[in-house]
């Protein structure tokens, strides 16, 4: 019988959380940009980390797959330390799928190219195998009549849906999402928050950082805040936007939410 739990709060002790930081800490120069986080991502829990800018919320994101490496604390992503460097490190980075604000396609390479690239080069699977795949994700984020086209001629509404798809094709264990709606026009806004809702009720492990209060509503199992470094609040969606319990997530939400 299986230990995993669909959702959260299921973990049995033969199964790891699927992100663990324990003691983190991160300076860049003198600024102390993470300050002793310790967090746990159960497998299947979407968490959404808001804050205010420069309270570190990017930096953890990026921390989890070792785009920044920290100064001190561990990192572990289904119960394996981050390897350091090398070709354990890029194994690792093939479990984490990153969705970026700016979407890092490869200009010169069609959608359905950008897609299958990961798979073949990194998974070595064949490239049949990967069209088939790709095509199959570009359907389910929308855009499988674009496949063809060329980031240049895609909004950038389908070139975030294209980067989606693409890290979905590695079939990653968790997925990272680094304000992938901020560089979006607002129309564009919530078809990749649908694509990123979808992905959440089918089970997928999510860190999303984001400004967009309705999809942490609506699709997060928890939130963290997080202000000058360290992770001021952790609760439930309903209990964050309802009954804040710091001046600091107070203070926040009086701001964002009155816009």
């Amino acid at each position: 019988m299986s230990t995993e739990a669909s959702g959260s709060g299921g973990a049995s002790t033969a199964t790891p959380p699927m992100i663990k930081a324990a003691s983190v800490d991160k300076y860049f120069g003198d600024l102390h940009v993470l300050k002793n986080i310790d967090i746990e991502v159960p497998r299947g829990q979407v968490v959404v980390v808001l804050g205010p800018s420069g309270s570190g919320k990017s930096t953890l994101c990026r921390a989890i797959n070792r785009l920044e490496p920290v100064d001190s604390g561990t990192i572990e992503v289904d119960g394996e330390p981050l390897p350091a460097e090398g070709k354990a490190l890029a194994a690792l980075r093939a479990d984490v799928g990153m969705v970026f604000q700016q979407f890092n396609l490869f200009a010169h390479k069609s959608i359905v190219e950008n897609v299958t690239l990961g798979p073949v080069k990194v998974r070595k699977v064949s490239q049949s195998e990967a069209r088939t795949t790709a095509m199959e994700l570009l359907e389910r984020v929308g855009i499988a009549d674009q496949a063809d086209k060329y980031p240049a001629q895609l909004s950038g509404g389908q070139q975030q849906r294209a980067a989606i798809a693409r890290a979905l094709a590695m079939k990653p264990k968790v997925m990272l999402f680094d304000e992938p709606t901020s560089a979006l026009d607002p129309e564009m806004v919530q078809e990749v928050l649908d694509t990123m809702t979808s992905l959440a009720d089918e089970g997928m492990t999510m860190v999303v950082v984001t400004h967009e209060m309705g999809f942490a509503r609506r699709a997060a199992h928890r939130v963290l805040f997080m202000a000058d470094g360290e992770v001021v609040e952790d609760s439930t969606p309903g209990d964050f936007f309802s009954d804040p319990k710091t001046d600091r997530a107070k203070d926040f939400l009086g701001k964002i939410l009155t816009h």
